[in-house]
């Protein structure tokens, strides 16, 4: 990560480190921060801020950086409303981008987002998306819905007798 940063922004790194007392310093500090990612999301956030940023990252931005790293492949909270308002029903049934658009459309309730305009629905279902991204970067898996399958066995409707003293033994009971 290092290295990449000394390639990519040689005056402003050898001016940030201009000592290697204090460059041992600042990479001992970063190690226990970064500690908690995984190598290749280091490289992959390092990339990334080398291809946004002109300037020399802080540790607070490489964190930023590795968390978004971090997340799987998930759609923009936008795009993500837009996908959940426009699923047709079943909504467990329906192919969705990723399991987090579903449990964050239930969370904000099918019914409320299809009944109000998005700029209502909206901020409702990216606080559920939020909270459901931070889950995941906890390590947090959500499944994928599960559509629940029709009975193995069908019954036969009953006949107009039968179902007669169903009905009176209903009213005898509920004294109708």
């Amino acid at each position: 990560m290092f290295a990449l940063f000394q390639l990519n922004y040689h005056n402003q790194y050898f001016k940030a480190f201009s000592n290697d007392k204090d460059l041992n310093y600042i990479k001992r500090l970063w190690l226990d921060s970064l500690s908690r990612f995984e190598p290749e999301v280091l490289l992959k956030a390092s990339r990334s801020v080398i291809e946004n940023s002109e300037f020399l990252p802080t540790l607070k931005r490489m964190i930023q950086a590795c968390e978004e790293a971090a997340q799987p492949d998930l759609p923009d909270a936008h795009q993500a409303f837009i996908e959940a308002c426009q699923a047709p029903s079943p909504k467990a049934g329906f192919t969705w981008s990723h399991p987090i658009v579903y449990h964050a459309g239930k969370a904000s309730d099918w019914f409320f987002l299809q009944n109000n305009p998005e700029h209502i629905a909206f901020p409702v279902f990216k606080a559920n998306f939020n909270k459901l991204c931070e889950r995941l970067l906890k390590g947090e898996e959500l499944p994928a819905p599960q559509v629940k399958a029709l009975p193995a066995e069908t019954t036969t409707p009953l006949n107009k007798q039968e179902n007669q003293v169903r009905l009176k033994q209903l009213r005898d009971t509920l004294k109708i």
